[in-house]
């Protein structure tokens, strides 16, 4: 097969918006690169990472010299697929103009995985782009592709001599999941790193890339008055909630063997844990930020008996509606109970849950804080749950649900919320594969979970999964149902339930 290029002469990406709706700042456009996305036909690089390239270009926050290959089996029909994804996809809307200046940044290169010759191809093109360009030779290699093939993908580059070189950086994005368990995490983390260096290699957690999740620093370490209840002398407990309404959708065969604790607890959820528990960090660098989520995340630890402190369960007709084997054991609905054994924390359940098909699609974060020790007859008043919640998804904000008197005579208390809305205060914020894509190109890797925090999150949730592994079939609950009954159980068990959804 030949090479198929499809770019221009070296004129700059055209726009002048930045990540906050006003002139770009100079310091957030990042050196001349280019960025190789191996799966570029996939859906994630067409629903979520092409648009999100053509956001920042709409923003004018790509370098003057950049460059987008695709590393794809058969370039026929790309391009003109990639401009119906950005059209629908992109949140910044579609505008001609930005799609033909970026278009011309776009080349494909075609191979396969397992074909040196591919890459070797790949290397030529990238220095005829940057002699072309006039541009050093910075590389981002994202790997959009199933992770089997991270190790596969990353010695190819190497044997070209793509994961060095003096006149330029080299980094390399994976996405998740990072292993199937502990031992496979630490098999593949070492496999990048015998051919990137550790500082070289970004690993992709979406959900870090959100404004809410980012701004659980900024509530925690930017305002005083929660400092001092944020313990366990003040806080009975918290839950961690991700709940979509949507089924497996077309992904049987990546999600069957891999199931909801895998896909989602492990690595979005525990770093929520994470960053709700951790100490204040002594400067937001991300070697500092890292140290403090592995500290929390080296403290966790499931409680027990699985039995009673942890669910799971499959939606019914998993098997003839998504294409799953009648025999799989695979759970689309997990829920645990993990502690934080510090000082702070020691005492304190965390919630865990998240499941397909159920009642509706919300991403949140309740701390639940203890009643009044006086309780209800000192005064005569009804005490309430005090609740602080962060909203990560689809409303995104944060609330505190207090007690007020209600109207009229006597004192009837009652829960109301105090609601602060993100999108009714800030412009639009990025989206998240937008933000992390910049800081990428930027060399900034605060928000990218490191080794440590990727593997102490897989001996938190191991002797689990080793648990269901030996406990056949997971519970049966309906689609549009709050999952199923033993999860209300398991939090019946110690007096609490959940939240609604």
């Amino acid at each position: 097969m030949t090479l198929l290029e499809v770019h221009g002469p070296a004129t700059p990406i055209a726009s002048a918006v930045s990540l906050t709706s006003t002139a770009a700042d100079a310091s957030l456009i990042t050196e001349p690169a280019s960025l190789v996305l191996f799966g570029i036909t996939g859906d994630l690089a067409r629903k979520k990472l092409v648009p999100a390239i053509y956001d920042l270009a709409n923003r004018g926050l790509l370098p003057l010299a950049f460059d987008l290959v695709g590393f794809c089996r058969n370039p026929a029909g790309v391009l003109e697929q990639l401009r119906r994804d950005v059209e629908k996809y992109a949140r910044t809307g579609f505008r001609a103009a930005t799609w033909d200046d970026l278009v011309r940044r776009i080349s494909l290169v075609p191979g396969q995985f397992d074909d040196p010759a591919a890459f070797t191809r790949l290397a030529d093109h990238l220095t005829g782009l940057d002699t072309s360009n006039d541009k050093p030779g910075n590389y981002v290699f994202y790997l959009s592709v199933p992770p089997a093939t991270f190790a596969g993908v990353c010695d190819q580059l190497a044997a070209a001599g793509l994961n060095r070189g003096s006149d330029g950086w080299r980094r390399v994005v994976v996405e998740k999941p990072f292993g199937h368990d502990h031992h496979s995490s630490t098999i593949l983390n070492s496999a990048l790193e015998g051919v990137f260096p550790a500082s070289a290699i970004y690993r992709i957690d979406h959900y870090l890339g959100k404004e809410t999740v980012q701004n659980i620093l900024a509530f925690r370490f930017a305002n005083g008055m929660f400092e001092p209840l944020w313990n366990n002398r003040h806080i009975d407990h918290v839950q961690i909630t991700m709940a979509e309404n949507i089924g497996v959708q077309g992904r049987a065969g990546y999600y069957d063997g891999v199931g909801a604790a895998r896909d989602v607890i492990q690595n979005h959820l525990l770093q929520l844990v994470a960053l709700i528990a951790m100490e204040e960090p002594v400067s937001l660098d991300a070697e500092s930020i890292s140290a403090e989520k592995t500290k929390v995340l080296s403290a966790t630890e499931l409680l027990g008996p699985f039995d009673h402190t942890a669910a799971r369960g499959q939606y019914a007709r998993l098997h003839d509606k998504d294409g799953f084997p009648a025999d799989s054991v695979t759970e689309t609905f997990a829920a645990m109970t993990v502690g934080v054994s510090t000082r702070r924390w020691a005492g304190v359940p965390f919630f865990i849950r998240t499941g397909k098909r159920l009642a509706r699609r919300t991403t949140e974060i309740a701390v639940v804080f203890n009643p009044p020790a006086h309780g209800s007859g000192r005064a005569h008043l009804t005490p309430v749950s005090n609740v602080l919640t962060f909203r990560v998804q689809p409303d995104d904000g944060i609330a505190l649900q207090i007690g007020a008197k209600s109207p009229g005579g006597g004192m009837d208390v009652r829960e109301v919320s105090l609601d602060m809305n993100f999108r009714s205060v800030f412009d639009q914020a990025p989206e998240a594969y937008e933000r992390l894509i910049h800081d990428v190109l930027r060399g900034d890797p605060t928000l990218f979970p490191r080794r440590e925090e990727i593997e102490w999150a897989w001996r938190i949730i191991d002797p689990l999964l080793e648990h269901w592994g030996r406990s056949g079939r997971p519970d049966k609950y309906d689609a549009g149902s709050p999952g199923p009954v033993s999860a209300d159980l398991m939090l019946a068990r110690t007096g609490r339930s959940w939240r609604r959804l």
